[in-house]
C-alpha cells in the first residue's frame, strides 16, 4: 500500500505550508504571476560558502569578488544576496533581462532583509533503516530538534513510507518532537533480502522501495523551486542505497554459506540456469543506481537545494550472528550504501554524515552552513538548449578564500518528475 504521503501528494503538502508563510520571509507575492523566463534570460543562483584557512566565513564579498565560469565562459554576476548569522542581506538586487521580463517587480535599490529565514526539509528515509534502528534515528531527530532548529527557521518534515509523517511548512519546532516517536523503520534486513525471492530487477520490494524513496524527494524538490533567496537543505535520513546487496550470499557462495540456500551453488557455466538468471537480473544494478542518484542531484540542483545525507548508524553495525553474514560482503554493502550518500550530498554541495558517531559535531556543521552563506545569481551568457546538463565553476578573488558550492546544474527544462520504469 502507498505511503500517506503519496495519497495525500506531499509536493502539495509542501506547496501549502510555503504559500502560507509571511510573504517577506519568501520573496513571494500572491498577486504577481509565476515569472517565465527563456532559455536566454533566466536567473541562474547558486549558494556559495567562502571560508580562510582556518575555517572562518567571509562575510565581505562584493560582486567583483566573485569570479562564475557557466560551461567554461566567464559570467557576470547580476544578483548578490548575502545570509549570515542566519539574517539576510540582499547585497544586488537583478536588473530586468530584457523582452521576458513582463509582470515581475524589481525593487531598484538595494535593501536588507533581516527575517532568519532558513528552510529546512527533513526526510526520513524509513524505507532505507529497519525495525532495529529505529531507535538511533528518534534519538537523531531529538538532536536535531535541540540542536539545529532555531527560532525563525522553517521546516517540513516528511517520510518516505509507512510512518506516513506529513508535516507541511512551519516555524513551530514543537511539531517535530511531536511526530519522532510515529517514526519506525520498514526498510530490508539482510534476512528479508535472504528470503525474498529475485525478481527481474533483483531482491523483490528493494527496487521499489528505492522508487518510492527517491519519487517522494523528487516531489519535494519540486515544491522547492517557489523558494527564492533562501539556502534549501534538505535533511536525508537513511542508511543509503545497493540495489545489488549480498549478492554471493542471495546465491549461496558466499563464504560462510549461510545465505539464502545455506548450500554452495554450481557454477552457473555448467547449466545451473536458475542462478544464471540472478546474475543477469543485477548485471547494471549499480549503473541503475548510479543513474537514478545523479537523476535527483540533478533535480536538487535545478532548485538550488543542498543534501545533507546522514546515515543514523553511524560506526554502528547492528548484525545478528544467527545471520551468518559474510563480513566481506557485508563491508562491500556498507560501502556501496555510504557511497551512495556521499554521491547525493557532494554532488548538491553539500555534506554526507556517515560512519561517525558524533552527531553533535555533523549537526552544528550543518547549522553554520546552513546560516553563513552568499547566493549569487547570473544570466547565464553562452546558453545553449541542447546542454541541459551544465558545469559551473565557482571562484573567489581574493587571496587565501576557498569555496564550496556545487559543481553542476540542470537547466529549466529538465523533467521534475524521476524517469518512466
Amino acid at each position: 500500500m502507498l505511503p500517506r504521503s503519496w495519497r495525500h501528494p506531499v509536493r502539495a503538502a509542501l506547496l501549502t505550508g510555503l504559500l502560507a508563510a509571511p510573504v517577506a520571509s519568501l520573496h513571494l507575492s500572491a498577486q504577481q504571476p509565476k515569472p517565465t523566463f527563456r532559455v536566454d534570460v533566466s536567473l541562474s543562483t547558486l549558494d556559495v560558502i567562502p571560508r580562510t584557512g582556518d575555517g572562518r566565513f567571509v562575510a565581505d564579498l562584493g560582486k567583483d569578488d566573485f569570479e562564475i565560469r557557466d560551461d567554461g565562459a566567464l559570467q557576470t554576476v547580476a544578483s548578490l544576496v548575502l545570509v549570515h548569522g542566519g539574517r539576510v542581506f540582499n547585497v544586488l538586487q537583478p536588473a530586468a533581462a530584457a523582452n521576458d521580463q513582463d509582470g515581475i517587480i524589481l525593487p531598484s535599490a538595494a535593501r536588507t532583509d533581516t527575517t532568519a529565514g532558513r528552510i529546512f526539509i527533513i526526510l526520513i528515509d524509513d524505507l532505507h533503516f529497519t525495525a532495529t534502528d529505529t531507535p538511533l534515528v528518534r534519538a537523531l531527530l531529538k538532536k536535531v530538534a535541540s540542536t539545529m532548529l532555531h527560532e525563525g527557521d522553517m521546516f517540513a518534515v516528511f517520510s518516505t513510507g509507512p510512518s506516513s509523517i506529513e508535516v507541511p511548512m512551519t516555524y513551530d519546532r514543537a511539531r517535530l518532537t511531536e511526530i519522532i516517536s510515529n517514526v519506525a523503520g520498514h526498510g530490508m534486513s539482510y534476512r528479508d533480502i535472504m528470503d525474498s525471492h529475485d525478481g527481474s530487477q533483483g531482491p523483490q520490494g528493494l527496487r521499489q522501495n528505492a522508487h518510492v524513496a527517491f519519487s517522494t524527494a523528487y516531489q519535494l524538490m519540486s515544491g522547492l523551486e517557489q523558494v527564492h533567496n533562501r539556502r534549501k537543505a534538505v535533511i536525508l535520513i537513511s542508511n543509503g542505497y545497493d540495489f545489488d546487496p549480498y549478492p554471493d550470499g542471495r546465491k549461496g557462495t558466499d563464504q560462510v554459506s549461510g545465505g539464502r540456500y545455506g548450500t554452495p551453488w554450481v557454477d552457473p557455466s555448467r547449466g545451473d540456469r536458475f542462478l544464471a538468471l540472478e546474475e543477469e537480473h543485477n548485471r547494471f544494478a549499480d549503473a541503475d543506481l548510479s543513474s537514478e542518484l545523479a537523476a535527483l542531484a540533478g533535480a536538487a540542483n535545478r532548485v538550488n537545494a543542498s543534501i545533507y545525507a546522514i546515515d543514523p548508524l553511524g560506526l554502528a553495525s547492528i548484525i545478528s550472528l544467527a545471520d551468518q553474514v559474510d563480513m566481506t560482503e557485508q563491508r562491500t554493502h556498507i560501502g556501496k550504501t555510504q557511497s551512495s550518500l556521499k554521491l547525493l550530498a557532494e554532488s548538491t554541495g553539500g555534506i554526507a554524515v556517515v560512519n561517525d558517531n558524533g552527531m553533535e559535531e555533523a549537526l552544528k556543521r550543518i547549522d553554520a552552513e546552513t546560516s553563513d552563506y552568499y547566493i549569487v545569481g547570473y544570466y547565464v551568457a553562452n546558453p545553449d538548449a541542447g546542454r541541459r546538463t551544465r558545469e559551473v565553476d565557482v571562484q573567489v578573488r581574493r587571496p587565501g578564500v576557498k569555496v564550496q558550492s556545487r559543481g553542476w546544474y540542470r537547466s529549466k527544462g529538465r523533467p521534475t518528475t524521476p524517469p518512466k520504469r
